[in-house]
């Protein structure tokens, strides 16, 4: 595991042992007070179904199946890492991709403090403690399924550097955090504009995390997509089977049309899962 996710474990263990001799909390609509861990089979299967055919995790997996004709994950690879057309070089692209990683976790503890809990005091702090650690289960899921994966491919990193390509555990964190991050903010009543700029920003972190380790050479496109859906997957299943939040449901669709078609996207709020 991981410097981070362990500080991370350290902070929830200090947050509930502070936390254990708090009284019941009164409120039952606000962010992390209704975190269940029992929320049942039907609860868990419908955020399973739910996650699993989410746009932002199906489509990285379609894209990375389709890098794989006519070589095009390797090629692309191989361009980004000799031209390093963003970040100008091997070593800077690695350096952002640190970077990047870390402001994604850093915008998830920004959005659970702001997700509305209350006012500040016992409830404010059993509710953020409560949804802390589904955040935290939900990212130590995801990174350490992404260690696992990676020790059982063994592929190699196009840089030779180890056989730790697939999939990118980098692209992993972000992803996660930042999926979470949009999650938590959808609790927050905001214009539609504004909402729309910051799920931007969001998915932007983990698209330049992602390219970061491209250009620098540590990952081949399809491993940093696989691990894009596989971060976003743990992320909105852990979210609607244990915090029973009314989370946004994002659909796409093609209607054709004579000589091209139309793509359509939407995001619906259903009722509490």
């Amino acid at each position: 595991m991981s410097t981070l996710l362990r500080a991370r474990w350290l902070m929830a263990a200090l947050v509930l042992l502070a936390l254990a001799g708090c009284a019941a909390l009164p409120y039952a609509h606000q962010w992390g007070h209704n975190v269940t861990v029992t929320p049942g089979w039907a609860r868990v299967r419908r955020a399973a179904y739910a996650a699993a055919t989410d746009p932002w995790v199906w489509g990285p997996l379609a894209a990375a199946g389709a890098l794989q004709v006519d070589n095009l994950d390797h090629r692309l690879s191989h361009w980004g890492r000799t031209h390093t057309p963003i970040f100008g070089s091997n070593a800077n692209a690695t350096r952002w991709s640190y970077r990047l990683r870390s402001a994604s976790v850093g915008m998830d503890i920004a959005a659970l403090l702001f997700a509305p809990s209350g006012r500040f005091g016992a409830t404010w702090l059993g509710d953020k403690a409560k949804g802390y650690l589904v955040n935290l289960v939900a990212a130590t899921t995801a990174i350490e399924t992404n260690s696992l994966i990676s020790r059982a491919v063994r592929r190699e990193r196009p840089n030779r550097a180890n056989d730790h390509s697939f999939p990118s555990n980098h692209t992993t964190t972000s992803a996660v955090y930042t999926r979470l991050a949009m999650l938590n903010l959808a609790q927050i009543p905001m214009r539609p504009g504004v909402r729309i700029a910051l799920d931007a920003g969001l998915h932007g972190l983990t698209f330049a995390t992602a390219w970061a380790r491209v250009e620098g050479g540590w990952h081949y496109p399809s491993d940093t997509l696989f691990g894009m859906a596989l971060g976003d997957f743990c992320a909105d299943f852990f979210t609607r089977a244990f915090m029973g939040l009314n989370t946004p449901r994002r659909m796409i669709g093609f209607s054709p049309l004579p000589g091209g078609g139309v793509l359509t996207v939407a995001m619906t709020f259903g009722g509490r899962h």
